[in-house]
């Protein structure tokens, strides 16, 4: 059955004709005739029975229906040309779309990157954030490094490391001292994670202790946003010191307590079943899972 849409043509100058509102402006911008951009949208308009633009004397106004109809249109528009410079890019290129957790993915996966590049230069690896699981059906995703119990249906878990977050605060919060107690951490500002909500409690009762306030303090989503607070005196926070070691390298954070907390989640890499026979998946697969054990050795 024939699809009931209006042609690509159309669609495009009325995009362009509705965000500058001027029919002048969108003739520019396309390298077409006002009178080209006219017709377009008037044969849109007749297309679909709805008046898209009020015109007098002083230009053009979308409509009600023209102003809805622009946004959808505009967000199609955008779909369509992401998908058209993809397939463009990956002409004739080995590339593996991966959705990695934040954090780990800029702090961890990309000082490493370069080496598996120098192995493996015909395969392109893109990097995407994606903090949860997801459908892999449902997007372009080859793989996947998140955080959590490799209970993923339909893919192949590769574990690569835990996470034992260690308190860790500023310079300034720590003063002389070589440490901070659990029970002096419990009197200071707890920084906590969207994500981790129960961190500092489980951090606690680790050590036998409750605390009252241990799930109060401001959230953030990211690590990364928990070590720019922790360095700007705004709190404690628990993080895995691999993903600051820059930032301890340097003394801009500092160890406030040695004692970790223990997970049973970890950071897996997850391959959906249907790709895990790719060539280029497996050398992936490899390398990460190597470089993984080459840094938990002690």
């Amino acid at each position: 059955m024939r699809r009931r849409i209006p042609s690509t043509a159309a669609l495009v100058s009325f995009e362009a004709a509705a965000r500058h509102e001027s029919f002048t402006k969108a003739a520019d911008e396309l390298s077409l005739t006002q009178s080209a951009i006219c017709r377009q949208i008037g044969g849109l308009e007749e297309f679909l029975n709805v008046e898209l633009f009020r015109r007098s004397r002083r230009g053009v106004k979308l409509t009600e229906a023209g102003l809805s109809y622009s946004r959808r249109v505009a967000t199609q528009l955008d779909a369509v040309e992401r998908d058209t410079l993809s397939v463009m890019g990956h002409q004739g290129a080995n590339v593996i779309e991966l959705a990695v957790v934040p954090t780990f993915g800029t702090q961890w996966l990309l000082p490493r990157l370069k080496d598996f590049q120098q192995q493996n230069p015909d395969v392109t690896i893109n990097l995407t954030n994606r903090t949860r699981p997801f459908l892999f059906a449902d997007t372009d995703f080859d793989a996947a490094i998140y955080f959590g119990d490799a209970d993923w249906s339909g893919t192949e878990s590769h574990r690569l490391m835990n996470e034992n977050p260690m308190p860790v605060c500023s310079p300034a919060l720590l003063g002389n001292k070589a440490q901070l107690s659990a029970r002096e951490l419990a009197d200071m500002p707890l920084l906590q994670q969207t994500t981790r909500p129960y961190a500092w409690r489980q951090w606690f009762n680790s050590m036998d202790m409750a605390v009252a306030r241990d799930m109060t303090g401001p959230r953030y989503e990211l690590f990364s946003m928990l070590a720019q607070a922790a360095m700007h005196d705004m709190g404690v926070a628990l993080i895995p010191p691999f993903l600051i070691q820059r930032e301890l390298s340097e003394g801009r954070l500092l160890i406030a307590n040695t004692h970790a907390l223990s997970s049973v989640k970890a950071y897996y890499l997850m391959i959906p079943e249907r790709k895990v026979e790719s060539a280029s998946l497996k050398a992936f697969r490899d390398w990460l899972v190597n470089q993984a054990e080459t840094y938990a050795l002690p």
